[in-house]
């Protein structure tokens, strides 16, 4: 697979963000020494990255790489153009359900035509950048949210929508009783302007493997 970044980027802001929050949030205070010097990693390039994403969805993480792997050998550099000279007939052969051979395409497109900016996002802010992603079949705000927090890495997001993040809630501030969106909303609200470093925590709180994407 291309990837822009051969090692593991971390974030600069890493260490500023521990102890912002260490101060401001009782939880986090004791959650994040736990972790020692586990961070938040990216690697691979956009295109790569969203294209998994799209392989990986409703499907067990086991059952996702292997199909991202016999897909990938399919177009061994993972770029657009790769992508859309392929058959739909292939990819079906790979494991693929017809819709998701239809996602993968469309990603290809936005991507060869240039409807999405990346080399625009640093300048962008996080509304613009999901805008842009969500315009893509089988991209929805969830996806687009996760692909800002791993892949570029913007500090402050908070994805709502993630089934773990309001369970990880509600068992380190509510003592296991469900949480709101809106509960779980104010709560981030202490957390800003480092949300994503937060929700990257409570993450991990729930389950000790790193979070990878």
């Amino acid at each position: 697979m291309a990837s822009k970044h051969p090692v593991e980027v971390t974030p600069d802001y890493w260490d500023e963000a521990c102890k912002h929050l260490a101060k401001r949030d009782r939880v986090m205070k004791k959650l994040i020494p736990q972790f020692g010097e586990a961070r938040l990693q990216s690697r691979g390039d956009a295109f790569a990255t969203l294209a998994r994403s799209i392989v990986g969805q409703q499907i067990s993480v086991k059952a996702a790489q292997s199909v991202w792997t016999r897909w990938v050998a399919l177009a061994p550099k993972c770029q657009p153009a790769s992508v859309l000279a392929l058959g739909v007939d292939e990819q079906r052969a790979a494991g693929l359900s017809a819709r998701k051979v239809e996602y993968l395409r469309d990603l290809a497109e936005h991507f060869d035509a240039g409807q999405v900016h990346v080399r625009q996002w640093a300048q962008m802010d996080d509304e613009a950048i999901i805008e842009e992603l969500v315009a893509i079949r089988g991209i929805g705000r969830w996806t687009a949210e996760m692909f800002l927090i791993f892949h570029l890495m913007r500090p402050n997001v908070m994805p709502l929508d993630d089934v773990g993040l309001l369970k990880g809630i509600s068992t380190n501030y509510f003592s296991g009783e469900p949480v709101s969106r809106a509960e779980a909303r104010e709560v981030g609200d202490a957390w800003a302007p480092y949300r994503s470093v937060a929700v990257w925590y409570i993450w991990r709180s729930l389950d000790p493997l790193p979070v990878d994407y």
